[in-house]
């Protein structure tokens, strides 16, 4: 499924009156985990802006230990502090790299903000080397702005 008929899906399940904020977040990730195949791991993490940390939130793929991230660790940590979208091609060449599993290969995270503010991010793990495109980063930013919506009072 292409990105542009992905949207109105993304758009469907934000709007679903049923559906607690997790379901709608869990369903988001588990559309994009089904929908295209080089996102192996898709997820969310939450900003704590007082202990300076980001915490798991829904996600789809394998279980992590990474359930709490310091601000300035790893791709998400680093992230929370830049404000600024992250692409890895090859998480193996990366520095600052925690590392989830071996199978992992590259990584995008995308910032999410609510009235300007950096409250999480949205994770993608692929098993595939460089997959990921301007295409990619201009879909997830989209996806972010509708769940932004899930967080405006």
């Amino acid at each position: 499924m292409t990105f542009q008929e992905l949207q109105p899906k993304v758009t469907e399940i934000t709007l679903n009156t049923t559906q607690s904020r997790d379901k709608k977040l869990l369903s988001i990730c588990q559309l994009l985990s089904d929908s295209i195949d080089y996102y192996n791991w898709v997820g969310f993490y939450f900003a704590n802006h007082e202990s300076k940390t980001l915490h798991l939130g829904p996600y789809v793929g394998a279980e992590t230990d990474h359930t709490v991230i310091p601000f300035g660790k790893g791709i998400c940590g680093q992230v929370a502090v830049s404000n600024e979208n992250f692409v890895v091609p090859d998480v193996a060449a990366q520095d600052n790299y925690i590392a989830c599993s071996f199978t992992v290969k590259s990584e995008i995270v995308v910032p999410l903000f609510v009235n300007g503010e950096n409250i999480g991010q949205i994770d993608i793990d692929s098993h595939v080397l460089d997959p990921f495109t301007k295409d990619d980063e201009l879909f997830l930013e989209f996806v972010n702005k509708e769940v932004a919506q899930l967080f405006v009072k």
